[in-house]
């Protein structure tokens, strides 16, 4: 009869630790390690604590039966009644998205800042002096930057190490919007990202201007040395 007990008190107990570290990483087909459940769900529950805000983070491998990542968010959200923010991403349809249950709760957050392809301004204005079709489209172009999720998805990874990039954006751009929320609340996270989420934004910029600069040196190299040739 003990071990019955001290059984149904350990089942229990495994059950319980099973639900809590699923409540802010609520799925996790991707990554699956402790520690970034860890650290996801350290800055939901602080975050739910001081807002009542609920943000929940999905890692899907696939989303099924054609679905599209809205239906898929909007479906989830119906299991959900306190304001809930979803952070999706789906690692084979290589698609993130972000949604809440209540249209109020985009105001304590940037979503076209945080889903921007572009980290930077003057990546930003780089983009659209090639790419701007209009002067309108030109200037909204260049208000778009501050991504904290796609630059970094958009590294390549060298073998082995693609699951610690999704790791990495995910955490990354989930942290943003905590601590844009709880700027728009006018509190502190002793377990936001802070000034770690602006060093990998700087990681970011510093290998885009290298690759820029590297750019421009071998365009430069190659018309001076077609120049040369005419010459000759």
């Amino acid at each position: 009869m003990k071990f019955s007990r001290g059984l149904a008190a350990l089942i229990l107990i495994f059950f319980f630790q099973i639900s809590l570290s699923a409540e802010y990483l609520y799925k996790d087909e991707v990554v699956q390690k402790s520690l970034f459940t860890e650290d996801v769900n350290k800055i939901g529950a602080e975050l739910y604590e001081k807002t009542g805000i609920s943000l929940r983070l999905v890692m899907l491998r696939e989303l099924k039966n054609n679905q599209s990542i809205v239906e898929y968010e909007k479906n989830l959200l119906q299991e959900f009644s306190e304001p809930t923010i979803l952070l999706t991403f789906s690692e084979l349809n290589s698609k993130v998205d972000i949604l809440a249950n209540d249209s109020s709760l985009y105001k304590y957050f940037d979503k076209k800042q945080v889903l921007s392809p572009v980290a930077s301004p003057i990546q930003a204005f780089v983009m659209a002096l090639f790419y701007s079709n209009s002067f309108e489209n030109f200037k909204d172009n260049l208000g778009d930057y501050g991504g904290t999720i796609l630059p970094l998805l958009a590294q390549k990874a060298k073998d082995g190490e693609q699951v610690g990039k999704y790791a990495a954006s995910m955490f990354n751009g989930y942290g943003d919007i905590a601590d844009q929320i709880a700027k728009s609340k006018n509190i502190v996270l002793e377990n936001g990202l802070g000034d770690a989420n602006k060093d990998v934004l700087f990681i970011i910029k510093f290998i885009f201007y290298s690759v820029l600069a590297y750019a421009m040196f071998a365009y430069m190299r190659r018309k001076l040395s077609k120049r040369g040739d005419k010459n000759v």
